[in-house]
């Protein structure tokens, strides 16, 4: 009978040794769980594969796709989680695309490992029917959701959005470009619909924080940083919708030396940044995972050059 008692105390100490250690484990699991995401992100390159010349210019020496590859791939190498993104206009503005009318790029930025894209005005400067040609070589998905291209031969070719999973976090990217009418010829974007950024903007980050259950919401925008009239920027983006935590711009070359913060419909913070023009920056975004919720640990555009 001693001898029974003695095991059942000894059982009874064990069990509650065991429940102080389940008790504590969640803590100890939620902090080993932290992870670190890195964001890259160009836009308006427009096709400026090579460094500008040493001329004198501001930008003498600066870019340049190889360069840029180096970058990247230091930073991959320093970085457990990292995503590339692209805002638009990824075509014209060098004889690159006047003679090839894209191929370089797309091929240059298949090597480089983008992981998705979204579409500027100067993506249709070819015509819709090249777009397709070009788009059709890329690795990449281009994530547009208010354009609407039933009744053209981009009909399927792109994707409102995709959610990438990097050490366990879910990441909801979705793309959104600007109003085509008056910018860009008809008869080069033909039968696209346009359709309003905010409705879709909320409505695509919705569905990425409820339904897809993502951690983090990011949008390609090609809207443009900010204007002076009521035309819809990235400024009007972030304020009028909810569940966009970050904005990666394109289109009005604006060049932040951080990213800008502004609060949404619920008063919380959004993100925006954007690099410039020319892949002469790349912008860099370092991201902290923990229960759920991230923290920007630095935000700053790295120069390409040699």
């Amino acid at each position: 009978m001693d001898a029974l008692l003695s095991n059942r105390r000894q059982f009874l100490k064990l069990l509650g040794s065991a429940a102080v250690v389940g008790a504590t484990a969640p803590e100890v699991l939620a902090k080993a769980k932290a992870t670190q995401i890195t964001i890259l992100h160009t836009n308006d390159v427009h096709s400026r594969l090579d460094p500008f010349p040493f001329d004198g210019g501001r930008n003498a020496g600066k870019g340049g796709v190889a360069r840029r590859l180096t970058l990247i791939q230091q930073i991959r190498k320093e970085k457990p989680h990292v995503l590339l993104f692209d805002a638009g206009d990824i075509f014209q503005g060098t004889p690159y695309f006047n003679l090839y009318l894209g191929e370089p790029e797309i091929l240059a930025m298949n090597r480089l490992g983008y992981d998705a894209g979204t579409i500027g005005n100067h993506d249709f400067d070819g015509g819709i029917d090249n777009m397709r040609t070009q788009f059709a070589k890329a690795d990449f998905p281009f994530l547009i959701a208010n354009y609407d291209f039933r009744n053209t031969v981009m009909d399927g070719r792109t994707k409102p959005y995709q959610v990438f999973v990097r050490g366990g976090v879910r990441i909801g990217v979705f793309g959104l470009g600007i109003e085509p009418k008056g910018l860009i010829p008809t008869d080069a974007y033909r039968e696209t619909k346009y359709l309003d950024p905010i409705e879709i903007g909320n409505d695509m980050a919705r569905r990425l924080r409820q339904d897809e259950k993502c951690s983090y919401v990011i949008c390609l925008s090609h809207l443009g940083f900010k204007y002076n009239d009521a035309t819809v920027s990235d400024n009007v983006l972030a304020a009028k919708t909810r569940h966009i935590d970050l904005i990666i711009g394109g289109h009005t070359h604006t060049f932040l030396n951080a990213p800008v913060s502004v609060n949404n419909l619920d008063g919380k913070p959004t993100l925006i940044n954007q690099v410039g023009f020319a892949g002469i920056h790349l912008g860099q975004l370092d991201l902290t995972f923990e229960r759920g919720k991230a923290t920007l640990n630095d935000g700053k555009p790295v120069a390409v050059h040699g």
